[in-house]
């Protein structure tokens, strides 16, 4: 190993430039250190980042070595930022004084959400339960970065910016302040300290452990670029040590010295007294914070010797290092020699859309495994695409994780938690009990079958506007249907949940006990199985312990918003294993990470670097003041991260040009290879071509307009399908030979035909129950609209309308009744036989007229039919109710019909109400001659039923558009394929 160093000597710091393999690199060079004697490497020790670290050099040492050995101890360091606690070996349960034991994270969580909320109310702007957790998670962050940089909240004080902040940011910060002068208190009560000061606590410890006993074998810092002042500490102790050595992974000692000073500190403006910041969006900032903080220069650090691993070589690493210049120097880049420039062995990919980009990810990995032994790995922000490529990958049989993990969130448990809370707080409406009852964990295993039946059913019977609110309205609402007995046993687990959330605001731990109890009365133990299941479990354990140090009490309906917020905070990681040769990592799990070919996906904008969080509680001058890390710096680390990967042996980046919902902006990292490479700059033609290819269908052969003949035909027809059957044909064959009925969405808004069918109950029941008198109609119509059944939009929206046009029917019913018109019927049915098949309808209304003729009555809710439709043989459904009332069809009705009137309660120039007919005695107004109007309708009709009935003429879709004005039926038809192609 390295020889001890007498007298006082510079640090023993090290950097391993990008182009090369960190972890290999490093596992290498120590091997080679360690010479012949078996056991030096198992006497030293690694101080890594993270756990993930770990790992990667724990696959370093084994590639490296071929076989077995002896590892070092591999300590990480941890990071509260991934809620990583610091490895044991750092942590020594047997100290004389150790520190006092951490915080855990809920309590912390719970007992700051209390605080903000009563500072808040005190302060009169009050917020919920599920918003004071939030931002409590918030506030962690904030006081986790105080700690961190080793700022006394105490600092807060000695600030006087108030002329200077604007009046949201002055109460922010007497919030922030109120709350941190009560923390310690709190902690202190417990008897804890914050986890990042006990990390703190643990370093400092450590490094003056080792600056009294040195330990007695090697040392070694690899890769950690936490800049904060007790890791820097600790570095500086670890590379003083005589067996001691930091090595930092891509610290650029060629960087000119202008550029390295630009990247700061600066000193304060002389006039404003405001700290102007560093380049901290450099990718060498941190780094450089790192050395100024360990009282290091660069030109103390050496290039790291003694062993190499897969080596993409120095022309690459300085075409990265030019290509990440600080902005104002890029000038530079039109005097570079091409060698410096070129980025041989990259290429960029260019796609059309997320899913597009995905599947060329898909297809890059793929074809990595077709070399033996060659491996892969993506590595993005963006898991959104990381769970896409996943995706794409299992068409051909490939299992890969992300390793970065998935948020409970959007995990079957984390789901299922968020359904009950939002099911029961919306009082079991359709469309959220529908999503709880047909998620996957409910009744799994051998009753699911059988479950989703009844919920299928359940579903059926939902349809159309919402019922009565609860489990209660529910049945009601099902009566005796045939799911009704199911679902009255079903409902029996939901009901101590509605119970629990009908009480109103009260404990969060009551409501977090229910919810876990119907979740596993619903799922059984599959609930809790697995990685997400264990995951779902510790956090309703930690929830309902730490609840009642939380807001004392919650809304129901705040209590889905709080679960996601937590649960989309914890992150689900795979298992240890995964595919041997294939990976996908978020930037931080890929950290020292190596593989043959590295993919960076989701080079666009605000996804790589990322849009920086805003802190809701400090101003940026306030951070600035304090000496905090500002909110871009996390760009410089994500440059920082892009920079490393580049070194793999080959890359290839991607972006796709629009997202979801508009184009998007390369990343400002893509533009600055783009333009410093310039002509050099490779696309992946192959990959691009592959995956436009792969979905491909060559030739596209739109479909025909449709236009069956079926060997049978319908030999019944009602009036109001003729309009159907004649204008758009195809329609008529779905709905009556296939049997295809429309279904309505569940928890539809009222439709007109809803509220049609609402106002002829209404006139029903006013004939049948009140034979009808004028003064019963008004309170029928109230009765209606103050049904718990009757949709809200319909009474708060509809209400005056039709209470106006309900008044507007008894007038005229009243006035009609004083010149002899009086009603005869109302709702009635009746058939004849006619053209070789059987007619039926059903009318409104009929009246006998004055002079003895009979009155059609038809209630439209809207607008009634145009004069010119039912010139052109259309809207004929008033002219065959005329002929099947004078053929006799309807029961004890039959006589000459001379009044056809449409009765709407649409808008009129005097209110709403008023009376339309499509003919006139005399013809006027282009309108049918009174006498001739069944003639015509029966005429028309029998043409039909002889094309379409009796006939053999084909059920064309859309014959004619423009009375064809329902789509029911157009995706089944692919009406756009064929639609205007002619």
């Amino acid at each position: 190993m390295a020889e001890a160093r007498a007298g006082s000597v510079a640090p023993r710091v090290f950097t391993i430039p990008a182009h090369r393999a960190f972890a290999d690199t490093l596992a290498r060079g120590l091997m080679r250190q360690a010479g012949d004697d078996p056991l030096a490497l198992a006497r030293g020790l690694i101080l890594l980042p993270n756990n993930r670290a770990v790992r990667a050099m724990t696959d370093a040492f084994v590639r490296a070595s071929g076989g077995g050995l002896l590892l070092p101890r591999l300590v990480p360091l941890g990071s509260p930022d991934l809620g990583e606690a610091i490895g044991a070996a750092l942590d020594p349960v047997d100290a004389d004084d150790p520190p006092p034991p951490a915080i855990a994270p809920m309590q912390r969580r719970m007992i700051l959400a209390r605080l903000v909320g009563e500072e808040r109310r005190a302060a009169g702007a009050p917020v919920d339960a599920a918003e004071a957790v939030r931002l409590a998670g918030e506030l962690c962050r904030t006081l986790d970065q105080l700690l961190v940089e080793e700022v006394a909240p105490a600092a807060l004080r000695t600030l006087d910016l108030a002329p200077e902040l604007t009046e949201h940011w002055q109460r922010a910060l007497a919030t922030f302040a109120v709350v941190l002068d009560r923390w310690p208190g709190e902690l202190a009560r417990l008897g804890r300290i914050d986890a990042a000061t006990r990390r703190i606590l643990l370093l400092d410890r450590l490094a003056a452990r080792w600056r009294d006993a040195p330990p007695t074998g090697f040392v070694v810092a690899a890769g950690i670029t936490d800049s904060a002042p007790a890791v820097a500490r600790l570095l500086r102790c670890v590379a003083d040590l005589s067996t001691g050595q930091t090595v930092f992974a891509g610290l650029d000692l060629a960087l000119a010295d202008e550029e390295w000073d630009a990247l700061g500190p600066h000193d304060a403006d002389p006039t404003t007294g405001f700290v102007t910041r560093s380049i901290e969006t450099h990718p060498q900032f941190h780094l450089k914070l790192l050395l100024d903080r360990m009282g290091a220069a660069r030109g103390e650090v050496l290039a790291w010797r003694g062993g190499s691993g897969p080596d993409a070589g120095s022309a690459r690493g300085r075409a990265i290092a030019n290509a990440l210049a600080p902005a104002a120097f890029t000038g530079k880049w039109t005097a570079l020699k091409a060698e410096d420039r070129r980025l041989s062995e990259v290429e960029a990919a260019e796609f059309a859309s997320p899913a597009e980009e995905a599947q060329g990810i898909a297809l890059a990995l793929r074809e990595a495994l077709e070399t033996e032994g060659r491996t892969a790995a993506l590595v993005t922000p963006d898991r959104g695409l990381a769970r896409r490529v996943a995706a794409h990958c299992t068409r051909w049989g490939i299992a890969i994780d992300d390793s970065a993990g998935r948020p409970l969130s959007i995990l079957p448990p984390g789901t299922l938690l968020l359904a009950l809370a939002e099911a029961a707080a919306q009082r079991f409406a359709p469309l959220a009990l529908l999503a709880l009852l047909k998620h996957p964990l409910v009744q799994s295993g051998e009753r699911r079958l059988a479950w989703l039946d009844q919920v299928r059913r359940l579903d059926r019977a939902l349809r159309g506007p919402r019922p009565a609110a609860g489990l209660g309205g529910l049945a009601e609402h099902l009566g005796k249907a045939d799911t009704a007995a199911w679902w009255r046993e079903s409902s029996a687990m939901l009901a101590p949940l509605e119970a629990a959330f009908g009480r109103g605001d009260q404990p969060l731990a009551a409501m977090i006990a229910v919810l876990r109890e119907t979740a596993a009365v619903l799922c059984g133990d599959e609930l809790w199985a697995g990685p997400a299941g264990r995951a779902a479990s510790d956090f309703l354990a930690d929830l309902e312990a730490e609840a009642d140090r939380g807001p004392p009490r919650i809304d129901p309906d705040g209590v889905a918003p709080l679960l996601q917020t937590l649960l989309a905070e914890i992150a689900v990681r795979p298992q240890q294993g995964g595919h041997p040769r294939l990976a996908i990592y978020g930037l931080i799990e890929a950290r020292l990470q190596s593989a043959d070919v590295i993919i960076l996906g989701g080079l666009n904008e605000g996804v790589w670097p990322g849009r920086p969080a805003p802190d809701p509680w400090l101003a940026p001058r306030i951070r600035v003041e304090l000496g905090l890390p500002g909110l871009d710096r996390a760009i410089g680390v994500a440059a920082h991260d892009f920079g490393q990967a580049l070194g793999a042996p080959a890359v290839l980046i991607t972006r796709a040009r629009r997202d979801a919902s508009s184009p998007t902006l390369a990343s400002r990292l893509w533009l600055r290879l783009q333009a410093m490479a310039g002509d050099r700059f490779e696309r992946a033609r192959e990959i691009e071509a592959w995956t436009r290819a792969l979905d491909d269908p060559g030739e596209h052969l739109p479909a025909e307009r449709p236009a069956p003949m079926p060997d049978h035909r319908p030999t019944r027809i009602s009036v109001t399908e003729i309009d159907r059957l004649k204008a758009d044909p195809y329609a008529f064959y779905a709905r009556r030979i296939l049997g295809l009925m429309p279904l309505d969405p569940v928890d539809a808004d009222p439709s007109a035909a809803w509220r049609g069918n609402a106002v002829h109950d209404i006139l029903e029941r006013w004939w049948t129950d009140h034979a009808c008198a004028i003064d019963a109609l008004r309170p029928l119509a109230l009765a209606m609209l103050g049904d718990a059944a009757t949709h809200p939009m319909l009474r708060a929206l509809w209400r005056p309308r039709l209470m106006e046009a309900i008044d507007w029917i008894a007038t005229r019913v009243a006035d009609d009744a004083a010149v002899g018109r009086v009603v005869l019927s109302a709702e009635g049915k009746g058939e004849i036989g006619i053209a070789g098949v059987t007619l039926s309808g059903r009318y409104d209304r009929v009246d006998r007229l004055a002079d003895g003729t009979l009155g059609i009555v038809d209630y439209k809710t809207g607008k009634p039919p145009s004069t010119k439709a039912v010139r052109e043989g259309f809207s004929l459904q008033l002219g065959m109710l005329g002929w099947i009332a004078e053929q006799g069809g309807f029961d004890g009705l039959r006589g000459k019909v001379d009044a056809f009137e449409y009765w709407s309660l649409g808008r009129s120039k005097d209110g709403f109400g008023y009376v339309a007919t499509p003919v006139d005695a005399d013809g006027k107004k282009d309108r049918i001659v009174t006498a001739d109007f069944t003639r015509i309708a029966h005429d028309r009709f029998v043409e039909a039923a002889a094309r379409w009935l009796t006939g053999d003429e084909p059920f064309t879709a859309k014959l004619v558009p423009e009375y064809a004005p329902y789509a029911e039926y157009d995706q089944l038809m692919r009406r756009d394929e064929w639609y205007g192609r002619d």
